[in-house]
């Protein structure tokens, strides 16, 4: 053999064996130990009380809405109502007689207000009495003086006198609890 060919195949006899044996790379092994603790404070305000919405946006009507509400941090409480208006009750009912040519029986209605009475009395155009206008209604008022309407104040019955009532130790004892 020719002496490259030799070597050649020498070196082929030795690398091959040392190819073979190579072994791989030993994995790293590392341990550790990760310990957390997470603590979460979620802190949020209380439910709030919101009073209802009470519609009275129709301008024809003789009532508006009130409401209220109060929040404490355990306890909340709402409420709402209507309150018809007399006075605007008594205006429409004036204009619609009015309006419907019955001029006499709109102003009896306006009449049943005491500032309304006095002051056509103090004007000498007396409130209609019994079908009378004029001198002959005055005359009868003067003698059914005592028939005289009175000034209305707002009068309650036992049943709202009672829930006003509550109302206003339950909003007291919320008060005192803040």
């Amino acid at each position: 053999m020719r002496p490259r060919i030799k070597y050649l195949l020498a070196g082929l006899l030795f690398t091959v064996p040392a190819i073979a044996q190579e072994t791989p790379p030993e994995p790293i092994i590392t341990e550790s130990t990760v310990t957390t603790k997470q603590d979460t404070t979620l802190k949020s305000p209380p439910a709030s009380a919101i009073s209802p919405t009470i519609n009275t946006s129709n301008s024809d009507l003789c009532t508006f809405g009130v409401a209220g509400a109060v929040q404490t941090q355990i306890l909340g409480v709402s409420t709402g109502t209507q309150i018809t208006d007399d006075n605007c009750e008594m205006l429409k009912n004036a204009k619609t007689l009015y309006d419907m040519g019955m001029k006499v029986a709109a102003v009896s209605v306006m009449c049943q207000d005491q500032r309304v009475f006095d002051a056509m009395m103090n004007a000498g155009t007396p409130c209609p009495k019994d079908g009378l206008i004029g001198d002959e209604a005055k005359a009868a008022w003067e003698v059914a003086a005592q028939k005289e309407p009175e000034e209305k104040f707002l009068e309650l019955d036992t049943d709202e006198k009672t829930w006003l009532g509550a109302g206003g130790v339950v909003l007291l004892t919320l008060l005192l609890l803040l």
